[in-house]
């Protein structure tokens, strides 16, 4: 690793200072930043690393004003295991208690969980070999490569640096991203707060909307309606450490209103509205549940390498969804 200062600030005003200074990075659980640091994937290294661990507070949980309150710094092993999350939520903690490897969910945040960077290969090549698209540089590499881990819906396009439009297909994995949009969570920063669905963006080395200096400082889920049902599923290759390959999440009212996240196809989280509306009001019936399969992935555009996720998200919503009949 190539040195560079840092810093313990004690307030979330001196962090977001500290923050709006160019070439610094927030760190977290540091997972991310500091395996990005040490592949020294970037254009640019940073100059200022601002520990957010060092800020009181941020890692509460609790139930307020008819919500469950989440802070950004709560470890993924603490919220598999936390009992109001348990209870409320079950389905987030059975995803935080899937992510990584037993260690690294002891010191990974669910803020920095949403906040990752890609995992696509070309972006993390050691020593930036693939100065790529969504580092600042003119192409996305997975458009004409190996893209069979990518986005199954298209690229998403973004201005660049220099103000040309350019297109990326790395996908979101973000593995809490899909139960929490499920849920109908928001997400709280320094600055405002917005639905989860809209925290995420595609942009030069950054996945979510957050501005310089802005931070997520919790995030809050309204506390489910009595009867309410949920699921959670992900597929990997490998089931230790592995980032899923697919994963969604459904939630179910006694109303029959349905939310259906999906993770791991598409450059951000997506929920697929098709099989929303198709279920909505409606009884389950195995029949519907496969048809709500076919609706999830109507639109997707998939190369050759990565059509198989199509089948993936129509089986597991299918199954997940015949799970949830009375």
């Amino acid at each position: 690793m190539r040195p560079f200062n840092h810093l313990n600030p004690a307030t979330l005003e001196e962090a977001a200072e500290a923050l709006r200074q160019p070439g610094s990075v927030a760190m977290a659980g540091g997972g991310d930043l500091l395996g990005a640091l040490k592949d020294d994937i970037a254009r640019e290294y940073p100059k200022l690393v601002v520990n957010l661990k060092s800020i009181p507070g941020l890692d509460r949980t609790e139930v307020r004003d008819g919500a469950l309150c989440i802070g950004a710094l709560c470890l993924l092993g603490d919220l598999s295991r936390n009992e109001l999350v348990l209870q409320y939520a079950p389905m987030l903690a059975e995803a935080a208690g899937k992510c990584a490897s037993p260690a690294l969910r002891e010191n990974s945040s669910i803020g920095g969980n949403l906040c990752q960077l890609p995992r696509c290969w070309y972006f993390r090549k050691l020593n930036n070999r693939f100065d790529c698209a969504r580092k600042g540089g003119e192409r996305c590499f997975a458009l004409s490569g190996d893209n069979r881990y990518h986005s199954v819906f298209g690229p998403a396009v973004f201005e660049n640096c220099d103000g040309k439009k350019r297109a990326c297909i790395a996908v979101n994995q973000a593995e809490l991203a899909p139960p929490l949009m499920a849920l109908g969570a928001e997400i709280v920063t320094t600055l405002r707060t917005l639905p989860v669905g809209e925290f995420f963006g595609v942009r030069v080395m950054s996945t979510t909307v957050l501005e310089p200096g802005e931070l997520l400082t919790e995030i809050r889920i309204p506390l489910p309606e009595a009867g309410t049902k949920m699921r959670y599923k992900r597929f990997s290759f490998r089931k230790s450490i592995d980032f899923p390959v697919v994963n969604l999440a459904i939630v179910k009212t006694p109303e029959n209103e349905y939310r259906v996240a999906l993770g791991g196809v598409a450059p951000m989280p997506i929920r697929a509205e098709a099989a929303e509306e198709l279920l909505r009001g409606k009884e389950l019936t195995p029949e519907l549940a496969e048809a709500a399969g076919r609706a999830a992935v109507r639109d997707a555009k998939p190369t050759e390498a990565n059509a198989y996720k199509l089948q993936l998200v129509k089986t597991l919503l299918k199954r997940e969804l015949i799970s949830m009949m009375d």
